[in-house]
């Protein structure tokens, strides 16, 4: 599923990553945890493609056997709508769409008809008890209604892999403990892999495997 090998990042001087690597396979859920400026957050937006490797020709990133490293940034752009699904800490709905028009965002921006994206949202929506929510806009639902949107739009393209940023920090206890629930039915349910940046012990030990950042490495897999 994803492969990084030397993974490394550099900020001028500062040397986030030391030499990341990494395989994740198909279906798992993964957790990774350390102090804050280990690194996580960028390796995981390195994962995502959002961000480069500094040390590209050197390093290798495979995600479902594409190597991701050799693609212009549009092909990355659509590579990384059709195959990857993200969700942060801070929904980031869009205030102005209700729920099912946040959801349809990724489909729309896919080429998915407004019948097909729609249906898509829909069932989604269904599936995590909102299908009284379609039309709400973000301020009119609770902040665990709206990670839960969150995570429809995050699944909407039927994404091979969930990249997870504190997806729960932002919640309380009851909307954290129904959301890391929810993760482990959507693997079950859909087949997708997940992979979770999270402070939260509780989540990180319920993970498939956990691996624990510290100072730019990995340092240990659980």
């Amino acid at each position: 599923m994803i492969e990084a090998k030397n993974i490394e990042k550099f900020y001028g001087d500062l040397k986030v990553l030391k030499g990341v690597d990494l395989h994740i396979k198909k279906g798992e859920v993964v957790s990774i945890v350390g102090p804050s400026g280990a690194g996580k957050t960028t390796l995981l937006q390195i994962l995502g493609t959002l961000d480069q490797q500094s040390n590209k020709n050197e390093s290798q990133l495979f995600i479902q056997n594409t190597d991701v490293t050799l693609l212009s940034d549009k092909e990355i752009a659509k590579f990384r709508n059709e195959h990857i699904g993200f969700i942060f800490q801070f929904h980031q709905l869009l205030p102005e769409f209700s729920a099912i028009e946040n959801v349809c965002i990724p489909a729309f921006i896919k080429k998915t008809s407004k019948i097909e994206a729609e249906k898509r949202a829909k069932e989604l929506l269904d599936f995590l008890g909102l299908s009284h929510r379609y039309h709400h806009k973000p301020n009119e639902l609770s902040g665990g209604e709206q990670q839960r949107v969150a995570v429809a739009r995050a699944l909407v393209n039927n994404p091979a892999v969930i990249f997870a940023d504190e997806p729960s920090g932002n919640l309380d206890t009851e909307s954290a403990d129904n959301l890391h629930q929810l993760f482990f039915k959507l693997r079950d349910e859909f087949g997708q892999t997940f992979i979770i940046v999270t402070h939260n012990e509780e989540l990180a030990d319920m993970a498939d495997r956990k691996l624990t950042m510290v100072d730019g490495r990995m340092v240990a897999t659980l």
